[in-house]
């Protein structure tokens, strides 16, 4: 998969981020349950990372989340990868734009995400794709067979 053809996924997580986040801001204090005893949307603001790590730095989060924008753009411009593993990149990258943003302009990650079901933290969408695409990279990394090994031969972009 050339890096071109997935910049959609990132952009879609990017998107996708934005618009629950914006609505999340007009949900009602107690939040608004979807699916009764599974999911209910509640706005929480973590200073933190996951879990509420690190609360209360946001400029150095935002440049973690930069960090982690910046290793992904490096080993889609630099290494060979499969589809899964751009992909799982190209989650990365959506997950972790929309995350730095918010900690560069709010101080704070709105999270709204929460599951009833299990004690679980609050989450939010950008959370989601970072740590799907996370596993899918992982995943393959482990159990793949060429992928992100070599160096990018040629121009495919």
């Amino acid at each position: 998969m050339r890096k071109r053809d997935g910049l959609w996924i990132a952009i879609a997580v990017l998107g996708l981020d934005r618009i629950t986040k914006i609505a999340s801001f007009s949900l009602p204090e107690a939040g608004l349950e979807l699916i009764p005893g599974i999911v209910r949307m509640r706005l929480v603001r973590n200073e933190g990372i996951a879990f509420s790590l690190l609360s209360g730095k946001p400029w150095l989060l935002g440049c973690l989340s930069l960090a982690i924008l910046l290793a992904a753009a490096w080993f889609l411009r630099n290494k060979r990868m499969s589809k899964p593993v751009t992909a799982g990149l190209m989650m990365m990258l959506g997950g972790a734009a929309g995350n730095m943003a918010d900690r560069f302009f709010l101080g704070y990650v709105p999270d709204m995400i929460e599951l009833l079901f299990v004690d679980f933290a609050v989450f939010n969408v950008a959370d989601a794709f970072l740590t799907v695409g996370c596993v899918m990279v992982v995943i393959c990394l482990l159990f793949g067979k060429e992928e992100a090994h070599g160096e990018r031969r040629g121009t495919d972009d």
